[in-house]
């Protein structure tokens, strides 16, 4: 396992996947931020990259042997995975979030006026973009890369790896407008439900874009 502080974070999440359960537990961003060395990453969260590091390797030693290792798969498989993964829970769940932001806006509103508005726009723009986002990789990029014509994809993947970074920044605001997803005393079983979905989406969207920004567009532009 060659693993060390100059390592890329992308790097590492792409050819050890079990590793990104340590970036989750760190506020870690392994797929936006995938381009820096783990060093400069602990730099700024405050983290001991020792310390990091003997975390990842103790996680890995754990290592689940059903666990898929996406780079070695063929790209027709890994685009099933995403869809199958990914993209249809998605559009299940964005919805569900959206009535669930509503309701919860709608009534604790004069609790915080200034956040839960915000909080709502901010996640609405994130819906509308991410289903953009899916509908274009379905129709555009995704039967490029099945048909053999990856290497010719730079355009495509350029404005998707773009509009990644511009949902990883949506996350973030999310995370900092509702406190690191924690649960008011006072929340209610929907501001609860609203809270854990979100935080859930987070994760999610943080698998699913370092599977395409670490594994898929890299290899689909040398095959």
């Amino acid at each position: 396992m060659n693993i060390d502080p100059e390592s890329k974070v992308g790097q590492v999440a792409a050819e050890h996947p079990l590793a990104t359960r340590v970036f989750a537990r760190h506020g870690i961003d392994f797929c936006c931020g995938g381009g820096k060395p783990l060093s400069e990453v602990c730099a700024g969260l405050g983290l001991d990259t020792v310390a990091l590091l003997a975390e990842i390797r103790s996680e890995l030693t754990a290592v689940d042997r059903s666990e898929v290792c996406w780079d070695q798969e063929p790209l027709e498989e890994l685009i099933r995975h995403i869809l199958e993964a990914y993209h249809r829970p998605l559009k299940e769940e964005l919805p569900r979030l959206e009535a669930m932001a509503c309701k919860v806006v709608g009534v604790h509103r004069d609790k915080d006026p200034e956040t839960f508005p915000e909080l709502l726009s901010v996640y609405l723009g994130l819906k509308a973009e991410l289903e953009q986002h899916m509908a274009k990789e379905e129709q555009i990029l995704f039967p490029m890369i099945v048909s053999g014509r990856g290497a010719m994809a730079s355009g495509p993947i350029s404005v998707m790896e773009h509009e990644h970074d511009s949902a990883g920044n949506a996350l973030k605001r999310l995370r900092e407008l509702t406190n690191g997803y924690a649960v008011p005393e006072e929340a209610c079983s929907t501001w609860r439900a609203l809270w854990h979905g979100l935080a859930a989406l987070e994760e999610s969207l943080h698998q699913h874009i370092h599977l395409e920004n670490n594994i898929l567009f890299p290899r689909a532009l040398d095959s």
